[in-house]
């Protein structure tokens, strides 16, 4: 008996075995990229490549699926390359522990994958990601913020185009369409408005605010974002 039983008796053998052969990169490991990549697996997806030059702080606990008292100081990849091994013995997964920018972005989208995920929290390397996947014609889903809100009713994927009351979607339609990309980008976010009182200006940090965040919506952007990806490559609507 397969352990991927169920998930053939939904999609049928045909689908299954187009997730067993489909390559995913995935970039971030944070607290949708992570959530994101274990769906993924346990889907039966095949081939993974995971990206993330952090480790696990205490801050991640509330809401990171690597983040426990005994990873704190531990690799993201290392965790979870264990982790999805520990799911799927037969599973291929390349690690890169790597904070990435500039030219080593595109370096390693030279290779063939059949979706990219975006779960990038910095600006910069996000845009440079979304840029070149767009021009090496990778499809790519990418993330929105998922801090400030508490309502998983309101998550919604649709092309950058489309997407509204966002503030990083917002920002990165305008610096993406200075680049002469307008749309081709799908994304996962929520119109929820994120209360002031949620948000602490960190002036001189590369990410130069925190925002609070509840245990549940990161991981559901995450499997709102595997969603999107299988149900692309099942070419299931």
């Amino acid at each position: 008996m397969s352990w991927t039983e169920r998930t053939e008796l939904l999609l049928g053998k045909e689908q299954v075995d187009k997730l067993q052969n489909s390559h995913i990169l995935i970039v971030g490991l944070g607290g949708v990229g992570a959530y994101a990549a274990e769906m993924l697996c346990r889907a039966g997806v095949g081939n993974l490549t995971i990206v993330d030059g952090d480790k696990v702080e205490k801050t991640n606990i509330n809401r990171q699926l690597p983040a426990t008292h005994v990873n704190i100081g531990k690799n993201k990849t290392d965790i979870l390359y264990q982790r999805f091994k520990d799911i799927n013995p037969d599973i291929n997964i390349t690690c890169i522990n790597e904070y990435i920018h500039d030219d080593r972005i595109i370096e390693i989208l030279e290779h063939d994958y059949d979706y990219v995920v975006d779960a990038i929290d910095t600006l910069a390397p996000k845009i440079y990601l979304i840029y070149h996947s767009v021009k090496m014609n990778h499809k790519i889903v990418s993330s929105m913020g998922s801090g400030g809100r508490i309502n998983p009713e309101l998550i919604k994927s649709s092309d950058i185009s489309k997407s509204y009351n966002c503030k990083l979607a917002r920002v990165l339609r305008k610096n993406l369409n200075k680049l002469g990309v307008k749309k081709g980008v799908k994304v996962v976010y929520s119109p929820e408005d994120v209360p002031k009182s949620a948000v602490i200006l960190d002036e001189g940090t590369n990410k130069k605010s925190t925002v609070g965040t509840i245990s549940y919506m990161p991981p559901a952007f995450g499997c709102h974002i595997a969603s999107v990806v299988i149900n692309d490559l099942i070419r299931i609507q």
